[in-house]
């Protein structure tokens, strides 16, 4: 089994020594290496069976620090890391030449963040070498939310699991690319569209390509249970569907008892919080997985702000 631990000397050992080291951010456990250590970075798409056409997210501790990532950084995308780091935005900016290929999938972008979790900023501010960190899952499964989700997928592949307790976020960071000056949504994440707007105006959005993919979470199926999965508008009329099956059922908030419900999950327990929704989406997710059921029936959620990213996630699940 993996050592799980909240000791940071234990964890900057491990990567020094080119090997991996489970961290916690606020949006989702992630894998992560040095990215100037091939070693390191061949083992992370390895271990979590992603193709090497599939970029990675670079993190470093400190805003300071991204000029020694990104060549050049618009105006905009300076202006969204003041606004939004340390925290849950990505920034797919021009790359400077001694980041590996091997990271960026060959492109001459790289994705990068300040993660917002004090644990993993500890860590970084006692490295001298930024982390590569996608999440700590294996390609195209569940994310990865609580210390219990990286154990039962990497179980002793990986040496350490650093403890940072339940993500607060609990869906991936929103990555933000630019085509000329201008800010793109290439992933929906735990910053809402509306927030965004709010700093840089009107925002386009370009989240899906099914090869290689200008950043993570472009691919169309993603995120996804081992259980058939569907998405749908109406709760009642899916269950009607699948009546016979082993049904499970993942819903925003209230919903209809029913006999051929044989697990539920609900995601706003407070009322309709997308805030709460968010961030214990995986973990439900997680939890009717392991249930035996024949099918999941998601219910969409109402689609705007987190919502928006809500449905995104369970749309590329039911893929």
């Amino acid at each position: 089994m993996s050592i799980i631990s909240t000791d940071i000397n234990k964890a900057i050992a491990i990567l020094k020594a080119e090997q991996l080291v489970a961290i916690p951010t606020e949006t989702v456990y992630g894998l992560a290496g040095n990215i100037f250590s091939e070693k390191a970075i061949k083992a992370i798409f390895k271990t979590k069976q992603r193709p090497h056409f599939n970029p990675l997210i670079v993190h470093i501790g400190n805003k300071k620090n991204l000029d020694t990532i990104a060549s050049y950084v618009p105006k905009k995308a300076q202006l969204l890391a003041d606004t939004f780091w340390p925290g849950a935005i990505t920034l797919v900016l021009p790359k400077r030449n001694h980041i590996p290929d091997i990271i960026t999938a060959g492109k001459s972008t790289v994705a990068v963040r300040v993660p917002n979790h004090p644990l993993t900023l500890e860590l970084l501010s006692k490295l001298d070498f930024p982390l590569a960190a996608p999440s700590a899952n294996p390609f195209n499964r569940i994310s990865p939310t609580t210390v219990g989700h990286v154990e039962s997928y990497f179980g002793s592949t990986i040496d350490l699991i650093l403890d940072g307790g339940p993500c607060k976020k609990g869906i991936e960071s929103t990555i933000i690319g630019f085509e000329g000056e201008e800010p793109v949504i290439y992933r929906l994440g735990s910053i809402s569209i509306e927030d965004i707007e709010a700093v840089v105006g009107r925002i386009g959005i370009k989240n899906t390509k099914t090869n290689k993919p200008l950043a993570p979470g472009m691919l169309e199926r993603h995120y996804a249970p081992k259980t058939k999965t569907v998405l749908t508008d109406s709760l009642k009329d899916a269950i009607k569907q699948y009546s016979g099956l082993k049904i499970g059922i993942l819903a925003f908030n209230d919903f209809m008892e029913d006999e051929n419900i044989s697990a539920k999950r609900v995601l706003s327990n407070t009322g309709n919080n997308l805030n709460e929704a968010a961030a214990k989406l995986y973990d439900a997710l997680h939890m009717l997985d392991k249930q035996n059921l024949d099918i999941i029936i998601a219910e969409r959620l109402p689609d705007f702000g987190l919502g928006k990213s809500i449905n995104d996630r369970l749309k590329r699940a039911a893929k």
